[in-house]
Protein backbone atom coordinates (compact mmCIF):
# COMPACT_ATOMS: atom_id res chain seq x y z
CA UNK A 1 0.00 0.00 0.00
CA UNK A 2 1.57 3.49 -1.14
CA UNK A 3 0.25 6.00 1.39
CA UNK A 4 0.69 9.31 -0.21
CA UNK A 5 -1.09 12.56 0.70
CA UNK A 6 -3.64 14.20 -1.99
CA UNK A 7 -2.33 17.65 -2.88
CA UNK A 8 -5.66 19.24 -2.62
CA UNK A 9 -7.43 17.93 0.08
CA UNK A 10 -4.30 16.52 1.98
CA UNK A 11 -5.83 13.51 3.26
CA UNK A 12 -4.21 10.14 2.95
CA UNK A 13 -4.79 7.82 0.27
CA UNK A 14 -3.87 4.77 -1.20
CA UNK A 15 -1.73 5.45 -4.12
CA UNK A 16 -2.95 2.08 -5.73
CA UNK A 17 -6.51 2.27 -5.08
CA UNK A 18 -7.29 5.34 -6.81
CA UNK A 19 -10.81 6.21 -7.33
CA UNK A 20 -12.35 7.63 -10.91
CA UNK A 21 -14.37 9.74 -12.53
CA UNK A 22 -17.26 9.48 -15.04
CA UNK A 23 -16.72 10.41 -18.81
CA UNK A 24 -20.12 11.42 -19.36
CA UNK A 25 -20.38 9.16 -22.71
CA UNK A 26 -22.82 6.63 -21.54
CA UNK A 27 -23.32 3.42 -23.15
CA UNK A 28 -26.14 1.98 -25.65
CA UNK A 29 -29.27 2.30 -23.75
CA UNK A 30 -27.52 4.30 -20.57
CA UNK A 31 -27.67 7.80 -21.04
CA UNK A 32 -24.06 9.08 -19.51
CA UNK A 33 -23.74 10.97 -16.71
CA UNK A 34 -24.66 14.44 -15.94
CA UNK A 35 -22.58 17.37 -13.86
CA UNK A 36 -23.67 17.86 -10.61
CA UNK A 37 -21.96 19.22 -7.17
CA UNK A 38 -19.76 16.87 -5.44
CA UNK A 39 -20.71 17.79 -2.08
CA UNK A 40 -17.44 15.69 -0.90
CA UNK A 41 -15.22 18.23 -3.02
CA UNK A 42 -16.88 21.32 -2.07
CA UNK A 43 -16.19 20.16 1.72
CA UNK A 44 -12.47 19.34 1.46
CA UNK A 45 -11.68 21.82 -1.00
CA UNK A 46 -14.08 24.66 -1.31
CA UNK A 47 -14.39 23.63 -5.26
CA UNK A 48 -18.42 24.67 -6.02
CA UNK A 49 -18.23 23.74 -9.59
CA UNK A 50 -20.59 20.79 -10.94
CA UNK A 51 -18.62 17.86 -11.88
CA UNK A 52 -19.61 14.54 -13.15
CA UNK A 53 -19.83 11.71 -10.45
CA UNK A 54 -16.72 9.65 -9.05
CA UNK A 55 -16.80 5.63 -7.82
CA UNK A 56 -14.61 3.30 -6.72
CA UNK A 57 -12.86 0.56 -8.89
CA UNK A 58 -13.99 -2.93 -8.96
CA UNK A 59 -11.77 -5.00 -6.41
CA UNK A 60 -10.49 -7.25 -8.96
CA UNK A 61 -8.25 -3.83 -10.57
CA UNK A 62 -6.04 -3.67 -6.90
CA UNK A 63 -3.04 -1.21 -9.07
CA UNK A 64 -1.70 0.76 -11.70
CA UNK A 65 -3.47 3.48 -13.33
CA UNK A 66 -5.77 1.17 -15.72
CA UNK A 67 -9.44 1.76 -16.36
CA UNK A 68 -13.22 1.09 -15.09
CA UNK A 69 -16.51 1.44 -16.15
CA UNK A 70 -18.78 3.82 -14.18
CA UNK A 71 -21.68 1.56 -12.57
CA UNK A 72 -24.32 4.11 -13.38
CA UNK A 73 -24.11 5.00 -17.19
CA UNK A 74 -21.08 2.20 -17.77
CA UNK A 75 -18.79 4.42 -19.65
CA UNK A 76 -15.28 3.64 -19.29
CA UNK A 77 -13.21 6.01 -18.11
CA UNK A 78 -9.62 6.54 -17.03
CA UNK A 79 -9.62 9.79 -15.27
CA UNK A 80 -8.07 9.17 -11.67
CA UNK A 81 -9.11 11.23 -8.81
CA UNK A 82 -8.74 11.27 -5.38
CA UNK A 83 -11.24 8.65 -3.17
CA UNK A 84 -11.60 11.63 -0.41
CA UNK A 85 -12.07 14.70 -2.52
CA UNK A 86 -12.89 13.64 -5.79
CA UNK A 87 -10.35 15.63 -7.20
CA UNK A 88 -8.58 14.88 -10.75
CA UNK A 89 -5.21 13.79 -10.50
CA UNK A 90 -2.29 13.97 -12.78
CA UNK A 91 -1.38 10.95 -14.31
CA UNK A 92 2.09 11.17 -12.67
CA UNK A 93 0.63 11.25 -9.42
CA UNK A 94 1.48 8.11 -6.87
CA UNK A 95 5.12 7.27 -8.59
CA UNK A 96 6.69 9.01 -5.71
CA UNK A 97 6.51 10.99 -2.34
CA UNK A 98 5.65 14.61 -2.84
CA UNK A 99 5.89 17.22 -0.48
CA UNK A 100 2.94 19.47 0.78
CA UNK A 101 4.19 22.86 1.11
CA UNK A 102 1.39 24.78 3.50
CA UNK A 103 2.31 28.59 3.56
CA UNK A 104 0.64 30.70 6.63
CA UNK A 105 0.83 34.24 7.89
CA UNK A 106 -1.13 36.81 9.34
CA UNK A 107 -3.34 39.66 7.24
CA UNK A 108 -1.47 41.82 5.61
CA UNK A 109 1.58 39.94 5.33
CA UNK A 110 1.11 39.54 1.55
CA UNK A 111 0.88 35.63 0.99
CA UNK A 112 -1.05 36.25 -2.34
CA UNK A 113 1.25 38.75 -3.86
CA UNK A 114 4.11 36.56 -2.78
CA UNK A 115 2.41 33.45 -4.08
CA UNK A 116 1.89 35.12 -7.16
CA UNK A 117 5.26 36.19 -7.98
CA UNK A 118 6.67 32.85 -6.81
CA UNK A 119 4.20 30.91 -9.49
CA UNK A 120 5.54 33.39 -11.83
CA UNK A 121 9.01 32.43 -10.94
CA UNK A 122 8.29 28.39 -10.74
CA UNK A 123 6.72 28.48 -14.44
CA UNK A 124 9.63 30.69 -15.81
CA UNK A 125 12.89 31.53 -14.32
CA UNK A 126 12.79 28.16 -11.84
CA UNK A 127 12.21 25.94 -14.93
CA UNK A 128 14.61 27.15 -16.94
CA UNK A 129 17.56 27.06 -14.24
CA UNK A 130 16.44 23.18 -13.57
CA UNK A 131 15.54 21.86 -16.79
CA UNK A 132 12.14 21.04 -15.27
CA UNK A 133 9.15 20.58 -16.79
CA UNK A 134 6.33 22.71 -14.54
CA UNK A 135 2.98 23.67 -14.66
CA UNK A 136 -0.42 24.19 -12.92
CA UNK A 137 -3.07 21.49 -12.15
CA UNK A 138 -6.34 21.79 -9.64
CA UNK A 139 -8.76 24.21 -10.08
CA UNK A 140 -6.84 27.42 -9.22
CA UNK A 141 -4.86 27.44 -12.36
CA UNK A 142 -6.85 30.36 -13.88
CA UNK A 143 -7.28 32.63 -10.70
CA UNK A 144 -4.04 32.52 -10.29
CA UNK A 145 -3.07 33.35 -13.83
CA UNK A 146 -5.45 36.02 -13.32
CA UNK A 147 -3.23 37.63 -10.11
CA UNK A 148 0.01 37.14 -12.31
CA UNK A 149 -1.71 39.61 -15.06
CA UNK A 150 -2.97 42.05 -12.20
CA UNK A 151 1.05 41.89 -11.13
CA UNK A 152 2.93 41.98 -13.85
CA UNK A 153 1.03 43.65 -16.51
CA UNK A 154 -1.53 45.86 -14.70
CA UNK A 155 0.95 46.43 -11.75
CA UNK A 156 -1.81 46.48 -9.34
CA UNK A 157 -2.10 44.52 -6.17
CA UNK A 158 -4.98 42.12 -5.82
CA UNK A 159 -7.58 41.50 -3.28
CA UNK A 160 -6.99 40.57 0.01
CA UNK A 161 -7.58 36.32 0.24
CA UNK A 162 -10.73 35.66 1.43
CA UNK A 163 -11.42 33.38 4.39
CA UNK A 164 -11.64 29.71 4.63
CA UNK A 165 -14.51 27.73 4.44
CA UNK A 166 -14.89 24.90 6.72
CA UNK A 167 -11.17 25.24 7.36
CA UNK A 168 -10.45 24.50 3.16
CA UNK A 169 -9.82 26.45 0.13
CA UNK A 170 -8.64 24.95 -3.25
CA UNK A 171 -4.76 25.35 -2.94
CA UNK A 172 -1.96 26.18 -5.71
CA UNK A 173 -0.87 22.73 -7.13
CA UNK A 174 1.96 22.57 -9.30
CA UNK A 175 3.63 19.34 -11.11
CA UNK A 176 7.67 19.48 -11.38
CA UNK A 177 8.69 17.18 -13.47
CA UNK A 178 12.70 16.63 -14.04
CA UNK A 179 14.87 13.97 -14.65
CA UNK A 180 17.38 12.58 -12.67
CA UNK A 181 20.32 10.24 -12.46
CA UNK A 182 20.58 7.28 -10.30
CA UNK A 183 23.37 4.38 -9.86
CA UNK A 184 26.50 6.57 -10.40
CA UNK A 185 24.88 8.72 -13.50
CA UNK A 186 24.16 5.28 -15.08
CA UNK A 187 20.35 5.38 -15.18
CA UNK A 188 17.91 7.98 -16.27
CA UNK A 189 14.99 8.65 -14.82
CA UNK A 190 12.09 11.32 -14.67
CA UNK A 191 10.67 12.02 -11.03
CA UNK A 192 7.97 13.81 -10.77
CA UNK A 193 6.62 15.75 -7.67
CA UNK A 194 3.66 17.73 -6.90
CA UNK A 195 4.00 20.99 -4.92
CA UNK A 196 0.61 22.06 -3.18
CA UNK A 197 0.75 25.55 -1.53
CA UNK A 198 -2.27 26.81 0.50
CA UNK A 199 -2.89 30.14 1.04
CA UNK A 200 -4.95 30.67 4.09
CA UNK A 201 -6.77 34.19 4.37
CA UNK A 202 -5.10 36.46 6.69
CA UNK A 203 -8.05 36.34 9.44
CA UNK A 204 -7.60 32.56 9.50
CA UNK A 205 -4.72 32.96 12.12
CA UNK A 206 -6.23 36.05 14.10
CA UNK A 207 -7.81 33.62 16.84
CA UNK A 208 -7.16 30.49 17.90
CA UNK A 209 -10.26 29.27 17.46
CA UNK A 210 -9.94 29.77 13.72
CA UNK A 211 -6.55 28.53 13.97
CA UNK A 212 -7.75 25.12 14.91
CA UNK A 213 -10.17 24.68 12.11
CA UNK A 214 -7.37 24.63 9.74
CA UNK A 215 -6.79 21.24 8.82
CA UNK A 216 -4.15 21.72 6.43
CA UNK A 217 -1.53 22.10 8.60
CA UNK A 218 -1.37 18.59 9.74
CA UNK A 219 -0.67 17.09 6.65
CA UNK A 220 1.82 19.64 5.32
CA UNK A 221 5.69 18.25 5.12
CA UNK A 222 6.67 21.30 5.28
CA UNK A 223 5.59 25.14 5.68
CA UNK A 224 6.63 28.62 4.37
CA UNK A 225 6.02 30.76 7.44
CA UNK A 226 5.41 34.71 6.32
CA UNK A 227 6.09 37.00 8.80
CA UNK A 228 5.46 40.76 8.86
CA UNK A 229 8.34 43.13 9.65
CA UNK A 230 5.96 46.09 10.01
CA UNK A 231 4.52 44.14 13.18
CA UNK A 232 7.88 44.43 15.03
CA UNK A 233 7.81 47.56 16.83
CA UNK A 234 11.33 48.48 16.70
CA UNK A 235 11.62 47.47 12.68
CA UNK A 236 8.43 50.12 12.12
CA UNK A 237 10.53 52.93 13.80
CA UNK A 238 12.99 52.74 11.53
CA UNK A 239 11.03 53.46 8.63
CA UNK A 240 8.28 55.82 7.50
CA UNK A 241 5.52 53.94 6.39
CA UNK A 242 1.81 55.19 5.63
CA UNK A 243 -1.35 53.97 7.77
CA UNK A 244 -2.19 52.28 4.61
CA UNK A 245 0.70 49.65 4.83
CA UNK A 246 0.11 48.49 8.33
CA UNK A 247 -2.86 46.14 7.89
CA UNK A 248 -2.36 44.22 11.06
CA UNK A 249 -1.91 44.92 14.80
CA UNK A 250 -1.08 41.14 15.48
CA UNK A 251 2.73 40.71 16.85
CA UNK A 252 4.75 38.27 14.59
CA UNK A 253 5.35 36.09 17.94
CA UNK A 254 1.91 35.77 18.52
CA UNK A 255 1.03 34.52 14.96
CA UNK A 256 4.12 32.08 15.06
CA UNK A 257 2.51 30.75 18.60
CA UNK A 258 -0.90 30.55 17.12
CA UNK A 259 0.97 27.83 13.94
CA UNK A 260 3.10 26.12 16.45
CA UNK A 261 0.53 25.24 18.93
CA UNK A 262 -1.64 23.83 16.00
CA UNK A 263 1.25 21.93 14.41
CA UNK A 264 2.36 20.41 17.94
CA UNK A 265 -1.05 19.06 18.42
CA UNK A 266 -1.64 17.93 14.76
CA UNK A 267 1.61 16.24 14.49
CA UNK A 268 1.55 14.53 18.33
CA UNK A 269 4.76 16.41 19.36
CA UNK A 270 6.26 15.26 22.59
CA UNK A 271 6.26 18.17 25.18
CA UNK A 272 10.30 17.02 25.20
CA UNK A 273 10.34 17.08 21.26
CA UNK A 274 10.64 19.85 18.36
CA UNK A 275 8.69 20.12 15.28
CA UNK A 276 10.23 18.10 12.80
CA UNK A 277 8.90 19.56 9.42
CA UNK A 278 11.34 22.13 7.60
CA UNK A 279 10.03 25.75 8.45
CA UNK A 280 11.21 28.05 5.78
CA UNK A 281 10.83 31.71 7.89
CA UNK A 282 10.58 34.22 5.49
CA UNK A 283 10.17 38.08 6.79
CA UNK A 284 8.40 39.56 3.74
CA UNK A 285 8.40 43.40 2.49
CA UNK A 286 12.58 43.66 2.97
CA UNK A 287 12.54 46.14 0.65
CA UNK A 288 11.31 48.54 2.91
CA UNK A 289 14.47 48.27 4.93
CA UNK A 290 17.08 48.35 1.89
CA UNK A 291 17.81 51.88 2.62
CA UNK A 292 18.24 51.55 6.24
CA UNK A 293 20.46 48.28 5.99
CA UNK A 294 22.41 49.97 3.32
CA UNK A 295 23.23 48.56 -0.26
CA UNK A 296 26.76 46.73 1.50
CA UNK A 297 24.88 44.80 3.67
CA UNK A 298 25.82 41.10 3.20
CA UNK A 299 21.81 39.80 3.57
CA UNK A 300 21.23 42.26 0.20
CA UNK A 301 24.09 40.18 -1.86
CA UNK A 302 21.90 37.46 -3.77
CA UNK A 303 23.37 34.02 -4.32
CA UNK A 304 24.13 33.75 -8.20
CA UNK A 305 21.09 31.32 -9.70
CA UNK A 306 22.71 28.88 -10.99
CA UNK A 307 23.07 25.23 -9.76
CA UNK A 308 21.12 23.77 -6.75
CA UNK A 309 20.69 25.53 -3.46
CA UNK A 310 23.24 27.07 -2.14
CA UNK A 311 23.86 25.94 1.48
CA UNK A 312 26.34 27.80 2.05
CA UNK A 313 24.78 31.14 1.18
CA UNK A 314 21.22 30.16 2.81
CA UNK A 315 23.59 29.42 6.24
CA UNK A 316 25.20 32.89 6.12
CA UNK A 317 21.59 34.49 5.26
CA UNK A 318 19.94 32.89 8.25
CA UNK A 319 22.65 33.92 10.41
CA UNK A 320 22.31 37.93 9.41
CA UNK A 321 18.47 37.68 9.74
CA UNK A 322 19.13 36.18 13.15
CA UNK A 323 21.59 39.20 14.12
CA UNK A 324 18.87 41.82 12.85
CA UNK A 325 16.01 40.15 14.89
CA UNK A 326 18.36 40.72 18.40
CA UNK A 327 18.88 44.16 16.51
CA UNK A 328 15.33 44.46 16.68
CA UNK A 329 14.47 43.14 20.09
CA UNK A 330 13.09 40.81 18.77
CA UNK A 331 15.06 38.05 19.69
CA UNK A 332 12.08 36.11 21.35
CA UNK A 333 11.14 34.96 17.96
CA UNK A 334 14.08 33.55 17.73
CA UNK A 335 13.97 31.88 21.36
CA UNK A 336 10.40 30.23 20.17
CA UNK A 337 11.61 28.40 17.11
CA UNK A 338 14.59 27.04 18.72
CA UNK A 339 12.51 26.17 21.70
CA UNK A 340 9.95 24.24 19.11
CA UNK A 341 11.28 23.75 15.46
CA UNK A 342 13.94 21.05 14.85
CA UNK A 343 15.22 22.48 11.31
CA UNK A 344 14.03 26.14 10.11
CA UNK A 345 15.53 28.97 8.01
CA UNK A 346 15.82 32.07 7.95
CA UNK A 347 15.01 34.02 4.85
CA UNK A 348 15.01 38.08 3.90
CA UNK A 349 11.94 38.36 0.86
CA UNK A 350 10.35 40.83 -1.20
CA UNK A 351 7.56 39.76 -3.64
CA UNK A 352 7.49 43.27 -5.77
CA UNK A 353 11.47 44.24 -5.02
CA UNK A 354 10.15 47.93 -4.14
CA UNK A 355 7.29 49.50 -1.36
CA UNK A 356 3.79 50.26 -3.77
CA UNK A 357 1.43 52.90 -3.06
CA UNK A 358 -0.27 50.83 -0.55
CA UNK A 359 -3.38 53.63 -0.70
CA UNK A 360 -3.65 52.95 -4.10
CA UNK A 361 -2.49 49.50 -4.89
CA UNK A 362 -0.62 50.48 -7.73
CA UNK A 363 3.01 48.82 -7.82
CA UNK A 364 6.51 50.67 -8.27
CA UNK A 365 6.62 52.41 -11.65
CA UNK A 366 9.87 50.78 -12.50
CA UNK A 367 7.96 46.87 -12.24
CA UNK A 368 8.52 43.67 -10.43
CA UNK A 369 11.80 43.00 -9.12
CA UNK A 370 11.33 40.22 -7.19
CA UNK A 371 14.22 39.96 -4.23
CA UNK A 372 14.91 36.49 -3.41
CA UNK A 373 11.96 35.08 -3.39
CA UNK A 374 12.44 31.72 -4.56
CA UNK A 375 15.30 31.12 -1.79
CA UNK A 376 12.84 29.63 0.79
CA UNK A 377 11.38 26.89 -1.85
CA UNK A 378 14.55 25.64 -2.80
CA UNK A 379 15.92 25.39 0.58
CA UNK A 380 12.53 23.12 0.77
CA UNK A 381 13.14 21.11 -1.93
CA UNK A 382 16.84 20.35 -1.23
CA UNK A 383 15.47 19.47 1.85
CA UNK A 384 13.85 16.27 -0.05
CA UNK A 385 16.15 16.11 -2.76
CA UNK A 386 13.82 17.53 -5.62
CA UNK A 387 17.37 19.74 -6.02
CA UNK A 388 20.50 19.08 -5.24
CA UNK A 389 22.22 21.33 -2.28
CA UNK A 390 25.73 22.59 -2.73
CA UNK A 391 28.39 24.32 -0.70
CA UNK A 392 30.17 27.06 -2.42
CA UNK A 393 33.49 27.42 -1.42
Amino acid sequence: MTRLACPYCYNKIDGNRLWYQCTGRGTPGRPGCTKQKDEARLHLTGFQESVRPSFAPPLRLSFGPGKADCPDCGATSRHRVCPECHTPLSSSFGAGASPLIAMAGAKGTGKSVYLTVLAHELLNNLRRRFGADVRMTGAVKEPVREFVGTVYADQRLMNQTAAAVTGRMPPTVFEWRQEQSGFGNLVKRFRTTFLSFYDTAGEDLNDDEKTKDLTYLNAADALILLLDPFMIPAARNQIRLPKEAVRSEQPALQVLNRVTEKLRHEKAVRRSGRIRIPVAVAFAKIDAFFDVLGPEHPMLRVPPASGGYDETAGEDTHEQVKALLHEWGADDIDAHLQANYANYRYFPVSALGAQPDYASGEVDRNGIRPFRVAEPLLWLLSQFDVIPRQRQR
